[in-house]
């Protein structure tokens, strides 16, 4: 059984978060007026908006990761 590269899964779970996001946000705008601030349902809502754009931003991020250098043995060490 052949598996996908985890970059497809990775896309795939990123488009879902959009889709997840856009339909959430909808979901704020069509909410009634006035909110007031102990509305637990929109509160829940804003909670729910924040972890949606967190995991994007974590996904859309590539994290630099540093690169041991380690000499080969018998290589000539160069200086710039």
């Amino acid at each position: 059984m052949r598996q996908e590269p985890y970059e497809t899964a990775l896309e795939a779970a990123l488009s879902d978060l959009r889709v997840a996001r856009q339909l959430l946000l909808q979901d704020m705008a069509d909410y009634p007026s006035p909110i007031s601030g102990c509305d637990a349902q929109f509160n829940r809502l804003l909670g729910d908006r924040t972890r949606l754009s967190n995991a994007i931003r974590a996904l859309e991020d590539h994290p630099f990761v540093a690169t041991p250098r380690v000499r080969s043995p018998g290589a000539i060490s160069e200086s710039h």
